[in-house]
């Protein structure tokens, strides 16, 4: 090889300029053996051009690869490694448009994943069957294909859907090599061009190069995601978990402190305190029948109550608006209800809250009906064993004073023995009473000597309790160790505790038989049916309070009201014919009975009042007055 073609291949010169040494020979009259020569060094000059052109070219390539690998283990984002890779294709093969397919196991096909100069919205959307189009064909055979006419080629099915989008972007010559994970097949890499262009193999080599990094890089970027996935989700398990244990041990805790609290003698209202001091918020703590024990959230409606009940059947806390309510029963039997007025608090504290009010209340309901049957052994030895020793000293111990004015007091009901039991020793605690149950009937011997409004008061009470009528009849005792009988020995009801109580109970029973169920009265309220069921049998104090007014009204102005009263009872209530009876004038009369009307009150004609004013005009014309 002559030294003008070595100086040629130096500086990298065009092909054309290898054609100057063999020009220069022929113009200066070399002979054809020369020629012949600086042909055959020619030809060799290009051969080794081309040659050093190609290792270059490959070189080029191979860094390329080399930088787009580098790029590629940078990349940890799944969709930015895969618009690199499409990028880096088309760049390395200068083409018009790169794109990506990747197959969709669930549909059985490939789709289009990420393209890099598509201007077509139908092409970024195709999906390619298996086997149907250039891409469906190299994702079913695993085999690069390419075309230097995509529409003249037959070697694939053309599918109407799929020639659109290819027209639509102008695409004419492409090239497809599968990107393979082993032996899977899990997507196509393509290089197309707009013009008839085709695709040596080379270029081949080089994409098919590309798209076996890219594979790696896909499924490392997979993998790293799955891995991301994994760990997050691992620390929100943490977090979780973490978050659990603190609220656990918090729960604990306020357990715990709680627990000190009963222990240490406190009170529904302790442990109220305890969990707003720990959840914040208003606490209101409500016994079985929604009556505060603790606390207040402000006015409840029926829709609290409500999920009271669904509290009790799910066995957890129940959600309304801003407040949760925390329920317990036994044996079907609501207990107590506690409502926490907050926007975010722990269930679980409040659940046990619950559970601790609800032993203290069982607790008490315990030492109650200890209590109670102790007060109710006693209240039955002063009915049916008035004088036997040791009364007053036992009831001392419960701290009943028998020297102080009592009031019997007997309930007729037809509701739940239990809670009629339980509500009455309650009653004779808070009293300093006593209290026993029996069938159909509790009896209470309770401080004070108003005896009808203590009758009606129990009656009330026990009623709500009960959601039944309860009827109570009352009478006042004197017990054994008083200080001082009445005056006169004979006040309404005097006696031991066993005439009292048969009269609080013909009392009871004599207000049901008036249709007065759910009322409560003593002798002295039931008028003149008191007299019947009476055992002082207080005519004096009946014809007091029926007929006082007029008599005493009489006694101070010497007037005859009771009389003129009497007169026209016997007429038939005639004014006209007690006006004759008596010789006065019949305006007498009546002015007489205006009288009597204001002293008596509205009503005084009424059928069952007359009757008692006409028995009490009787037995004060037999000598009962209203004065001692």
């Amino acid at each position: 090889m002559s030294k003008e073609f070595l100086e040629l291949l130096a500086r990298e010169a065009s092909a054309v300029e290898f054609e100057g040494p063999i020009i220069e020979a022929r113009a200066r009259g070399a002979d054809p053996a020369t020629i012949e020569e600086l042909e055959q060094a020619k030809v060799e000059a290009l051969k080794v051009r081309d040659l050093l052109k190609r290792r270059a070219r490959r070189e080029a390539e191979l860094s390329a690869l080399y930088d787009t690998a580098g790029d590629l283990a940078a990349l940890r984002d799944l969709d930015a490694v895969l618009e690199a890779i499409v990028h880096r294709a088309r760049q390395l093969l200068a083409t018009d448009v790169a794109y990506m397919t990747l197959h969709d196991p669930e549909q059985g096909d490939t789709y289009m994943r990420v393209t890099d100069g598509s201007i077509s919205a139908k092409f970024r959307a195709l999906r390619l069957a298996m086997g149907a189009g250039l891409g469906g064909l190299v994702a079913q055979t695993a085999t690069p294909y390419s075309t230097a006419d995509y529409f003249a080629d037959a070697r694939f099915r053309h599918k109407h859907h799929i020639d659109e989008a290819v027209k639509e972007e102008g695409l004419v010559a492409i090239l497809g090599v599968p990107l393979r994970l082993g032996q899977r097949v899990i997507g196509v890499l393509m290089a197309a061009n707009r013009s008839a262009r085709p695709f040596h193999q080379e270029e081949v080599s080089l994409l098919a190069s590309l798209a076996a990094h890219a594979a790696v890089a896909i499924d490392n970027a997979r993998l790293l995601q799955e891995t991301r996935n994994a760990l997050e989700e691992l620390s929100q398990a943490h977090r979780t978990a973490r978050a659990h244990g603190e609220a656990v041990e918090r729960a604990a805790l306020a357990h715990d402190r709680m627990t000190s609290l009963v222990l240490r003698g406190g009170g529904i209202e302790d442990v109220a305190a305890v969990v707003t001091d720990v959840l914040g918020g208003s606490l209101a703590v409500l016994d079985d029948l929604g009556r505060s024990l603790a606390g207040d959230v402000g006015e409840l409606d029926a829709g609290v109550f409500e999920s009271a009940q669904a509290s009790r059947a799910l066995g957890r806390t129940v959600r309304r608006g801003d407040l949760l309510i925390a329920s317990v029963d036994v044996g079907g039997e609501p207990l107590c209800t506690l409502i926490l007025r907050s926007d975010d608090a722990d269930e679980r504290i409040l659940e046990r809250a619950a559970l601790v009010c609800a032993l203290l209340l069982l607790f008490r309901r315990s030492v109650a009906e200890a209590e109670g049957r102790v007060r109710g052994e006693l209240l039955d030895d002063l009915i049916s064993r008035p004088g036997s020793p040791g009364l007053a000293d036992r009831a001392r111990r419960l701290g009943v004073d028998l020297s102080a004015p009592h009031v019997v007091v007997v309930v007729r009901h037809e509701g739940q023995r239990e809670r009629a039991a339980f509500w009455a020793s309650s009653q004779a605690t808070l009293r300093h009473g006593l209290a026993a149950g029996r069938a159909g009937e509790v009896v209470l011997l309770l401080p004070g000597d108003n005896a009808g409004g203590i009758a009606q008061r129990v009656a009330a009470e026990l009623s709500a309790s009960l959601q039944v009528p309860a009827t109570a009849g009352a009478s006042k005792v004197c017990l054994p160790g008083a200080a001082a009988r009445p005056p006169g020995g004979g006040a309404p009801g005097a006696g031991d505790v066993a005439t009292s109580y048969q009269e609080a109970r013909r009392c009871a029973e004599a207000l049901i038989a008036l249709g007065r169920a759910g009322d409560g009265a003593s002798a002295a309220e039931l008028g003149f049916v008191g007299l019947l069921v009476g055992d002082g049998r207080d005519v004096h104090g009946f014809v007091g309070r029926v007929l006082g007014a007029v008599i005493d009204y009489d006694a101070r102005r010497g007037t005859a009201l009771a009389d003129t009263l009497a007169a026209y009872f016997g007429s038939g209530g005639s004014p006209s014919r007690t006006a004759e009876a008596m010789h006065i004038h019949v305006n007498t009369v009546t002015q007489r009975l205006d009288r009597i009307g204001k002293l008596l009150g509205d009503g005084w004609l009424e059928p069952e009042r007359a009757l008692e004013i006409q028995l009490a005009l009787r037995l004060h014309r037999l000598g009962h007055t209203s004065t001692p």
